[in-house]
């Protein structure tokens, strides 16, 4: 897929469909030099876990950690997140999107997960950054 670093920061979709591409695919490698490129310095990835007692745990994980750690998993795995709605609210060199997904293993099928991505982003003039995913999965029990 052909892109360029300029498509992917000009714009909230741009960057939000860079986020989604960059670790999607069959099971390999993914474009993690491209995810990098889209967080600022010190950028997080947190993921949230509902546990059966109804608590709620999270991971906040530096870019490169959350590479590290899900890179053996996507390297056996496919897995496709496709953004299902997303809403922007945008205030000065801010902005937060609200990105709701669902995960496939592969598209033919029915999707195994669905969830929702809270980004806040970052515009510093000449471009948009990530500084920060929460994102939570829930799975159904088919």
């Amino acid at each position: 897929m052909s892109h360029t670093l300029r498509q992917d920061v000009e714009s909230v979709p741009g960057i939000l469909k860079a986020l989604y591409e960059s670790f999607s695919g069959p099971a390999g490698p993914r474009d993690w030099d491209r995810l990098r490129s889209l967080f600022v310095p010190g950028g997080r990835m947190s993921p949230v876990r509902s546990h059966e007692d109804g608590r709620a745990t999270i991971e906040c994980l530096e870019i490169g950690d959350y590479i590290a750690s899900r890179s053996p998993y996507l390297a056996e795995n496919p897995m496709y997140e496709v953004e299902v709605d997303q809403r922007v609210d945008r205030f000065g060199h801010m902005a937060h999107v609200w990105s709701t997904y669902n995960g496939y293993r592969t598209l033919e099928e029915m999707p195994f997960f669905h969830g929702a991505n809270s980004v806040q982003l970052l515009h510093d003039g000449d471009r948009w950054w990530i500084v920060s995913v929460l994102c939570y999965n829930e799975f159904d029990a088919r």
